[in-house]
């Protein structure tokens, strides 16, 4: 990738046929194939990022997560101890 002030530029190599259905898509939409590429770069990163940063729980395993927290006696498992651990160590 290479900066210029505000924007970057990103250079890729692809198939020539995956080219071409990125200039038919990018000209039924009267976009060039950047402004396409990146749009669809864009939104799509978006969505994993959206999709792949939360975790979604049923209730039961809510109901389950809050009543451990709730918990004052619950102690750690080794496998929660040597997570916090690791945490620690990439902070430093």
């Amino acid at each position: 990738m290479m900066e210029t002030g505000s924007e970057t530029t990103l250079d890729l190599r692809l198939p020539s046929a995956v080219r071409a259905v990125l200039e038919q898509a990018a000209a039924h939409l009267g976009q060039s194939v950047d402004q396409f590429a990146v749009g669809v770069l864009a939104r799509t990163a978006r969505e994993v990022i959206e999709h792949r940063g939360e975790t979604v729980l049923t209730e039961r395993d809510w109901s389950r997560f809050l009543d451990l927290i709730d918990d004052a006696d619950a102690e750690p498992n080794s496998a929660l101890e040597d997570a916090a651990k690791r945490y620690k160590e990439d902070l430093d």
